[in-house]
């Protein structure tokens, strides 16, 4: 079972995610297992402060190293070889979240999430505590809650057993190098749009062509780089 810790300021904006939906459902049957950690907890002084002003100056606040690298340790012990499973900071810094990384995380026993906030946090925790950084888009949010909970549900639908039908997870997109094509469902016609003709006819040799030509036409619009190997060519 994968089991993944969260370290945040604000474990309650998990509390719904966490218990809804396929996550939830994962972890009430035990296919992973999501424990959170609030910063909070690990600090020393009487106000619970996990934030101050940056050296050099500048605008907002930075989260403090000590009771970061606290945290971190406590739950997954010092950085080195003999530490439990990988430290990941969430940040715009980071290297970006592919179907390729969640597929590998999916195998992994443990992981932690580190969430940061404010303007981000002091270096010297990521150097002391964090194993690596990733990033879910070149954007910026509040903090690392909203990211975790993407990485969360990306690994958790790739566990065996998550998700009823196996093969979901098998041709989603990215999966095959692609994006996957448009799907329809009842009723046969909506206000004067109809299913196509080769989705009911029942060859489903045919269906599997037709999907696979619609799904290359839109990555080749869309996303022509997923077709490319790595010279530069797009793949045949």
């Amino acid at each position: 079972m994968l089991r993944i810790d969260v370290i945040t300021i604000f474990p309650g904006l998990f509390e719904a995610f966490l218990s809804e939906s396929l996550v939830g459902n994962a972890i009430r049957e035990e296919l992973i297992g999501v424990a959170l950690h609030d910063l909070r907890e690990f600090t020393t002084d009487r106000h619970r402060k996990v934030d101050d002003t940056p050296y050099g100056g500048g605008p907002g606040m930075v989260m403090k190293p000590d009771p970061l690298v606290a945290a971190i340790e406590a739950v997954a012990g010092p950085k080195g070889p003999e530490r439990e499973g990988r430290v990941i900071l969430l940040s715009p810094q980071g290297d970006r979240l592919d179907q390729v990384r969640l597929a590998e995380l999916a195998t992994k026993e443990r992981i932690t999430l580190v969430c940061g906030r404010y303007e981000g946090i002091d270096q010297r925790a990521i150097d002391l505590a964090v194993d690596e950084e990733i990033s879910i888009g070149d954007y910026v949010l509040s903090g690392g809650e909203v990211p975790a909970m993407v990485l969360i549900e990306g690994v958790s639908r790739l566990i065996p057993g998550v998700l009823g039908n196996p093969e979901s997870a098998e041709k989603d997109s990215f999966q095959r190098n692609g994006l996957e094509g448009p799907q329809y469902t009842r009723p046969q016609e909506f206000r004067g749009e109809a299913v196509p003709e080769i989705l009911r006819s029942g060859d489903h040799a045919a269906i599997e062509r037709w999907r696979a030509e619609r799904a290359r036409e839109i990555t080749r619009r869309r996303r022509p780089d997923l077709l490319r190997d790595p010279s530069g060519k797009e793949e045949s």
